[in-house]
């Protein structure tokens, strides 16, 4: 039985696609994790058994005929908020506990003509509306590190799939952080796009002008690979891009050679745990040594960003389920939680809203000059590792801060201004808690990025390590 903690997608894609291994035996080994593991962790709303081997089956067939796959027989969660033809589609709410779409959103269905194969919806934080992935309808979903701590959010159960062999590849969807966030903290790589790279078509919504579609992977090279597969203009999506997709995805050659990399003391690394900043240091000097040149660079206060992009999301969130919302038997399956981030949207005006997108604009302008100086910044994903479940305050530096702040303020900057972002291991704490690094690009130059976080994963091997609870019982 091959070993799902130790190989890659693109292994398996390559051994899938010359009959040395069948999608059936990988789909089987994701399932059988699934089963052993997901009593505990939570990974899963909902788990397609049936339909992953009748799927798995129909790969071994084509390639059979002669057709090869880019991504064949790759074990892949889904993110409870897409659509997906057949399979109930939660976004982590009661209140859509029966719903079953039609049809597939555009990313899962190309991803599924790539030759993936579908083992479930995935365990999210409700409409995606928080970073915890704690979830009052179908249970909090936990870090396979520390399973009394929290995985991120809002794509939680994906980055714990992955980190467990559950999954070997994860579509994820990301407007503060979800994607970048857990995969930070369980250890795993998660790639928010540009935003109108990848189609949003078949999500349901929770700020129409900053979600993102992408990627969460055990490897660079394997994120690379997904978004050759799901990047490409929809017509159904009207923000999406006609830009073309760039070549180099796959394969994926790593370089950091003479890529300027801009390092911003000022709020992303004045405040940070201990091990993390011990982590970031470290990881400096790997991609120094990769041959990048580091520049210290002024960054300008964080403070018109978390106004700006809490004015949007909340004005877009309600005015995107407001139907729901006022339905009084449908918004009282909401969790209080959400309730009231719900209805705190409907207090927005209209000029509060106009205002936030006015200093949005500026911001945009600000950062693109920014990035005038250098390539690539990089920031710690998170400044702290994953905390307890339940906990809503850290203390940093001597200061209490809110959960919310320390773990948001360094991914929503860049849903703010569209701009890609990669987060990748670079260490652990000494309790044993991943840390993630965050590289920053400019808008649709994610091959730089992906190119820059290979060179640094070619050097470390952080992204090999696997949690204890992940590994097969010998015997």
């Amino acid at each position: 039985m091959i070993d799902l903690t130790t190989t890659t997608a693109l292994d398996v894609a390559r051994r899938v696609n010359a009959r040395q291994l069948s999608a059936v035996e990988v789909t089987k080994a994701a399932l059988e994790q699934i089963q052993r593991l997901d009593d505990s962790l939570n990974a899963f709303i909902t788990v397609t058994d049936a339909q992953a081997l009748d799927a798995a089956e129909a790969v071994d067939r084509a390639i059979k005929g002669g057709k090869t796959f880019p991504l064949a027989g790759v074990p892949l969660a889904v993110k409870d908020s897409f659509h997906t033809a057949g399979v109930r589609t939660t976004a982590g709410s009661k209140a859509l506990a029966d719903f079953v779409p039609k049809d597939d959103a555009n990313a899962v269905a190309r991803l599924k003509a790539a030759g993936c194969v579908l083992v479930g919806k995935s365990s999210m934080h409700e409409f995606a509306y928080g970073f915890t992935s704690q979830n009052a309808h179908f249970g909090d979903c936990k870090n396979p590190w520390d399973s009394t701590r929290i995985p991120g959010g809002s794509s939680g159960g994906n980055a714990v799939a992955l980190a467990t062999g559950m999954a070997l590849a994860a579509l994820g969807g990301d407007t503060g952080g979800s994607i970048r966030m857990p995969a930070a903290l369980c250890g795993v790589v998660g790639l928010k796009v540009t935003y109108g790279r990848v189609s949003r078509h078949g999500g349901i919504p929770l700020s129409w002008s900053m979600d993102t579609v992408g990627p969460m992977t055990r490897t660079v090279a394997d994120a690379a690979a997904l978004l050759g597969v799901l990047a490409g203009h929809d017509p159904k999506d009207p923000a999406s891009s006609q830009l073309p997709v760039p070549e180099g995805l796959n394969p994926l050659v790593g370089n950091a050679k003479g890529v300027r990399i801009g390092i911003p003391h000022q709020h992303f690394l004045e405040t940070m745990e201990p091990d993390v900043a011990n982590a970031i240091e470290a990881a400096l000097q790997v991609l120094k040594d990769a041959g990048a040149t580091l520049i210290d660079v002024p960054f300008p206060s964080i403070d018109p960003v978390r106004g700006a992009h809490r004015a949007i999301i909340f004005s877009e969130a309600s005015a995107a389920h407001e139907p729901l919302i006022r339905d009084q038997a449908q918004g009282a399956k909401l969790s209080d939680e959400v309730r009231s981030s719900f209805v705190a949207g409907f207090f927005i005006t209209a000029t509060q809203y106009l205002a936030a997108q006015q200093a949005r604009r500026r911001i945009i302008a600000e950062y693109r000059n920014l990035w005038n100086r250098f390539d690539v910044l990089v920031t710690p994903t998170t400044p702290i590792v994953a905390t307890p479940i339940g906990a809503t305050t850290v203390t940093l530096n001597g200061e209490e801060h809110p959960l919310v702040r320390a773990f948001l303020d360094h991914t929503l900057p860049f849903n703010l201004t569209g701009q890609p972002g990669l987060s990748v291991p670079c260490g652990f704490s000494k309790t044993g808690l991943p840390i993630g690094l965050q590289l920053v690009g400019r808008p649709f130059d994610e091959l730089l990025l992906l190119r820059v976080g290979a060179a640094f994963e070619a050097a470390t091997d952080w992204h090999k390590k696997t949690p204890p609870v992940a590994r097969r019982p010998v015997g």
